[in-house]
């Protein structure tokens, strides 16, 4: 099977109050920021909060005083931020966050983390930080160091799943796949009520998810190819309605590793008795947020033969 890069890279701006509606800007101001990355906007959704654009590489979601852009592949989102930081200036930012996890291939990619420090070290002072062993599943970190105060109920999670396993894992996989049988499976009617959805399955396999309901978000990328795959999910549902989920899609994808990532949110998922945390770290962050990351590993019990180069 062909190989493509999931990891995804991820930033989050807020606008000083005072500034005018990112939304206002419409679509092809988010057109010409998406296409400094090397994406383009498929289709879109709206409601009264928040503007939904589904990507060729993942995901943006355009609030009134903040966006949130998320790119995989081998995209060059650092450029769509440098683009966004030409119209809007450090001291127009209340906030702004940079985060990257580490990727399977990473010899491909345009740039690295430090790479992408130095695009953004012209435009804003800031801190950078790594959660994680350097040599095993790690995120990369870089924050605005301005204070900041996060509203009581802005807090995000993420579920990043590695090697998927079982029926569903082999279906996301084969050419009998369609969307209405892709919803189904992760049962979205049920686990994410009242949300409006918008979904695209690329061929040959590989399928991508936005969702909203008033100003809450959730998004899904899956790359399944066999020997690189990749799942993730991320909300800023309260805790107690993202935990269900976060277990369904362990159960539904048995991934082999798993990392879970946090922010201002602690998250107790009903983890499978062999599953072991082997990495877990924490940072309070000068702009008002923890964040907190997690590794878990199901140990394997097969032997596996070994790959040709």
């Amino acid at each position: 099977m062909m190989f493509f890069e999931g990891s995804e890279k991820k930033v989050e701006a807020v606008l000083e109050p005072g500034q005018p509606s990112l939304r206002q800007l419409g679509r092809p101001f988010w057109a010409k920021i998406v296409a400094q990355a090397n994406a383009e906007i498929l289709s879109s959704v709206h409601n009264d909060c928040c503007d939904a654009y589904l990507l060729s590489e993942s995901s943006l979601f355009v609030w009134d005083d903040r966006f949130l852009m998320l790119t995989c592949g081998t995209t060059t989102l650092v450029h769509a931020v440098t683009e966004f930081l030409t119209h809007f200036s450090q001291d127009r930012l209340a906030m702004l966050t940079y985060q990257r996890k580490n990727e399977y291939q990473a010899h491909l990619q345009k740039s690295c983390f430090s790479d992408d420090l130095a695009s953004l070290a012209p435009h804003l002072q800031g801190q950078a930080w790594r959660f994680g062993h350097l040599d095993g599943h790690h995120n990369y970190l870089f924050h605005l160091e301005r204070p900041y105060q996060p509203a009581a109920d802005d807090a995000t999670g993420e579920l990043l799943m590695y090697h998927i396993a079982g029926e569903n894992a082999d279906y996301l996989r084969s050419d009998q796949q369609t969307l209405d049988g892709i919803r189904e499976r992760f049962n979205w009617e049920q686990l994410l009520p009242g949300f409006q959805l918008d979904d695209f399955l690329f061929q040959p396999f590989g399928y991508s998810m936005n969702g909203i309901r008033d100003d809450r978000y959730v998004t899904v990328h899956i790359t399944p190819q066999e020997e690189s795959s990749y799942v993730s999910f991320e909300s800023n549902l309260p805790v107690e309605e993202l935990v269900p989920i976060f277990n369904a899609l362990l159960k539904v994808l048995q991934p082999q590793s798993y990392d879970l990532i946090s922010f201002n949110m602690a998250c107790d998922l009903a983890h499978r008795p062999e599953a072991i945390r082997i990495d877990h770290a924490e940072q309070s962050l000068a702009n008002g947020y923890r964040m907190a990351f997690e590794h878990y590993l199901l140990p394997g019990h097969e032997v596996r033969a070994a790959d040709q180069l």
